[in-house]
């Protein structure tokens, strides 16, 4: 299935290099994506008069009878929420609840908040000496790069993968298969780690989801999760020198419901995308994870071959002399 994919962005240089990313995967017979996890998180904070107390509270919420408590208490707020899992986090006397459900089309903050805001209600009936500090305490986590979103996900996670003839790779992108993969290794893994980075194992997801998300109404400030990616090269060993690439995006929070998607302008992107009737939160968060796989072959192979400065300065740099008001 084709799809198309609106950037809004002020850099001229990202959509040429998009541009030959998705040239290079169509040419190698496109990419497959899927989505192997789903489900948006809200985690709402309660405080207790003692640690024993906090304790008591989150056995009760972990175990068989808490779970079916709390995805009433969801179900009863929306037709489209339904509770997937719970974890707990405990420090002292406070308890952190981090509940995750799948939403439908929607991306799900305002659901989220909604079945919470239901679920602790429930639970400070049966533990009155519990105190909701607040409905949201961090622990969730929204626009923060978390080990948390990084290790359990949030929103959609998505995986998206492709195979380059290596005759390819050499032909458009004038680097070979083993020079991209040396240079992903150096650079997005053992940089990135040596940078301290939570999840940031990339080259510039960030820019293409920035793009995306501004065009098709999503939460920019949610770019922060989105950024939490990791790309994956290799030559394979069945002796062709192919390129094996993927990107996983364990926290892609898109929606076609809610929030911008309304927009005239945006809506009328989304319709760009080609989205099908079933699922298109879904193949949204799939057609997102291609672009970044597009954007970071491009990008390595611009980087590989010396040519980052000389492609910016030939697409972004402006033709008009600015002058600072006198």
């Amino acid at each position: 299935m084709e799809h198309r994919l609106p950037l809004a962005t002020t850099e001229g240089c990202l959509v040429a290099s998009v541009n030959r990313g998705c040239a290079v995967l169509r040419a190698a017979g496109g990419c497959r994506a899927s989505v192997y996890r789903d489900g948006m998180t809200r985690a709402p904070l309660l405080e207790f008069p003692s640690a024993v107390q906090a304790v008591r509270c989150m056995q009760f919420a972990e175990s068989e009878a808490g779970q079916t408590l709390a995805a009433s208490a969801f179900e009863a707020t929306s037709g489209h929420c339904r509770l997937r899992s719970l974890a707990c986090f405990l420090s002292g006397r406070r308890l952190h609840l981090r509940y995750c459900a799948e939403t439908g089309d929607a991306m799900g903050m305002n659901m989220l908040s909604k079945g919470a805001e239901a679920a602790v209600s429930s639970l400070l009936s049966r533990f009155p000496e519990a105190r909701l500090v607040s409905l949201s305490g961090n622990a969730c986590s929204d626009k923060k790069p978390t080990a948390v979103n990084w290790i359990l996900g949030r929103g959609k996670s998505v995986v998206c993968e492709t195979r380059l003839p290596e005759s390819l790779v050499r032909s458009t992108l004038r680097v070979s298969p083993a020079s991209l993969v040396a240079l992903n290794q150096a650079k997005n893994l053992e940089g990135s780690s040596l940078a301290g980075t939570v999840g940031g194992f990339n080259a510039h997801a960030a820019n293409l989801a920035a793009a995306v998300f501004i065009a098709c109404g999503q939460d920019p400030a949610q770019v922060v999760e989105a950024s939490q990616a990791i790309t994956c090269l290799e030559v394979l060993d069945d002796g062709s020198g192919d390129l094996y690439a993927s990107v996983t995006m364990p926290c892609l929070e898109v929606g076609v419901v809610g929030g911008g998607t309304h927009l005239p302008t945006q809506r009328a992107c989304l319709r760009l995308v080609g989205l099908p009737e079933d699922q298109p939160a879904a193949c949204l968060a799939q057609v997102i994870c291609a672009g970044v796989l597009c954007a970071e072959i491009s990008l390595l192979a611009a980087l590989a071959n010396q040519e980052l400065v000389a492609s910016h300065m030939k697409l972004n740099r402006s033709k008009q002399m600015h002058h600072a008001p006198s």
